[in-house]
């Protein structure tokens, strides 16, 4: 259950950082789930882990690292167009 749990929080995070950034409409499920697995995983680098926590993610960190994140690929591949 533990890794479904996951899963979840990380697509609501991912879904939270696309709203933020815009991106969100262009993002599908898979992208929405990697963006705020992989971007908690930034943020928690970057920031630490500080404030309310679900499945072990740290939810302020991990929203801003999953913004930092959609922006910099949306970014990349709005120039490589």
């Amino acid at each position: 259950m533990g890794i479904i749990w996951s899963l979840i929080v990380g697509a609501i995070i991912g879904v939270i950082a696309g709203a933020i950034t815009g991106k969100g409409g262009s993002m599908g499920w898979i992208a929405n789930i990697i963006a705020g697995l992989v971007g908690s995983a930034l943020g928690q680098a970057l920031l630490g882990s500080w404030g309310p926590s679900l499945a072990g993610m740290a939810l302020v960190p991990s929203i801003i690292g999953a913004v930092i994140l959609v922006a910099v690929v949306s970014f990349f591949l709005s120039r490589s167009n």
